[in-house]
């Protein structure tokens, strides 16, 4: 469960602003459409999230894909240290 952990994790860490947003990656549309489901039909659902939430979350089928995503965010905002 320690994928789990740091997705959800990371998407926590962005939603409430405690660190910068960066780009999070599924890779695998079939893997990970079960999650994705219950999180909008329950999740959403029941208000615990908001639509934008969603947007955190990046799914794709290629590693063509994902570089294309980093390479994206990163053109738009420069790395800084937060200490």
């Amino acid at each position: 469960f320690g994928t789990l952990d740091e997705l959800f994790e990371a998407i926590t860490l962005i939603q409430t602003n405690k660190i910068g947003r960066f780009p999070i990656i599924l890779v695998g549309t079939d893997f990970w459409k079960g999650l994705i489901d219950w999180i909008k039909e329950t999740m959403l659902g029941a208000g615990n999230i908001s639509a934008s939430d969603l947007d955190l979350i990046r799914i794709v089928d290629s590693a063509e894909q994902v570089v294309e995503i980093i390479d994206a965010f990163y053109k738009g905002h420069t790395l800084s240290p937060n200490f």
